[in-house]
């Protein structure tokens, strides 16, 4: 797992210090597990017949703000509610034939994109710190070597290098979707599969990934972006108990509405501007967290982004954007 230990071990080990005081008072044992595996044998045989769903011609696109591991647990906070919303409507409403997913813990090299190539794999554990039931968890989840490799298509037809592995699903999705997608009461019941960043942070460059990747919504594909609109874990850690939201979590927040709803032919130049703010690197001290929504923001083309929610507390920013409509309920 050296691919994933290097930028995050610092940042885990101080949000699992930050989290041990949450997860204690909330966790019953077993939750969210698939409970036998005739539980999980059936939701992986039901992933893999999508043809009962339909899907509108034109899937939307989603950032979603996930937090860390004991996201799963702190069912108090309001992202917690919102995250659920969200799910049940990409559940109900968008009803995908499957799901590409970049998280914030997942970058590839300089210039190459990595791919989960496997249909059968098992979730990470890419945290440290955490109590012991925290590696217990089980999301069941199935791949689409098929839905794979239509990326590998598009990414190389860009001119985009990108490599095969097998890999399963990290904390920055499983944790999110646990709470999304709960597997007992909002099954997603569709092939997930999640694609690297750029181990850079040329945010330019990934929005042009996005863009190779945007016809995939037009074969009922949905892209789905994971990471935080704000994300500085130290200052976090430094403020905890203070109630006090630093200045730059409201600045950038505001100015990432600003840039993601842009007029679509002015959002790269105002994405891309965004980066280079005076306040970017205090919001966010490393870019990884930021760089799926620029993904994101290129797969939207034509489509305008709304910002759904938000919620700025301390040195974090709890969002979620949709670029795209949904199909009347």
């Amino acid at each position: 797992m050296s691919f994933i230990r290097s930028r995050y071990i610092y940042f885990a080990v101080l949000l699992g210090g930050l989290s041990i005081p949450l997860v204690y008072r909330s966790y019953i044992p077993g939750i969210w597990q698939a409970a036998t595996t005739q539980e999980t044998t059936k939701a992986a045989s039901i992933m893999s017949d999508s043809s009962h769903l339909n899907s509108p011609s034109r899937m939307p696109v989603y950032f979603l703000g996930i937090g860390g591991p004991n996201s799963v647990e702190n069912t108090d906070h309001p992202a917690y509610a919102k995250l659920a919303e969200v799910g049940r409507e990409i559940t109900t409403r968008v009803k995908p034939k499957a799901v590409v997913v970049f998280s914030a813990h997942w970058q590839g090299g300089l210039s190459k994109i990595q791919i989960n190539t496997a249909e059968q794999t098992d979730i990470i554990y890419d945290f440290y710190g955490f109590p012991p039931h925290y590696y217990e968890y089980k999301y069941p989840n199935k791949g689409s070597p098929e839905v794979a490799e239509k990326v590998i298509e598009k990414l190389s037809i860009a001119g985009i290098e990108v490599q095969g592995v097998k890999r399963g699903l990290d904390h920055g999705v499983w944790a999110g979707f646990v709470v999304a997608f709960d597997p007992k009461k909002n099954p997603l019941n569709v092939p997930i599969v999640q694609v690297s960043l750029y181990n850079n942070d040329d945010s330019d460059q990934h929005y042009r990934m996005g863009q190779a990747l945007e016809s995939l919504r037009d074969e009922g594909i949905l892209i789905i972006g994971a990471g935080m609109a704000v994300h500085n874990l130290r200052d976090f850690r430094a403020t905890r108990g203070t109630g006090q939201t630093m200045p730059y979590t409201f600045s950038f927040d505001e100015a990432l509405k600003e840039s993601a709803t842009a007029k679509p032919e002015e959002r790269q130049a105002k994405m891309s501007a965004l980066i280079r703010r005076s306040d970017a690197r205090k919001a966010h001290p490393t870019l990884e967290h930021i760089l799926p929504i620029h993904v994101c923001a290129g797969a939207a083309g034509s489509d305008l982004g709304e910002q759904l929610w938000t919620f700025p507390e301390g040195s974090l920013s709890f969002s979620q954007y949709r670029f795209g409509k949904v199909a009347a309920a």
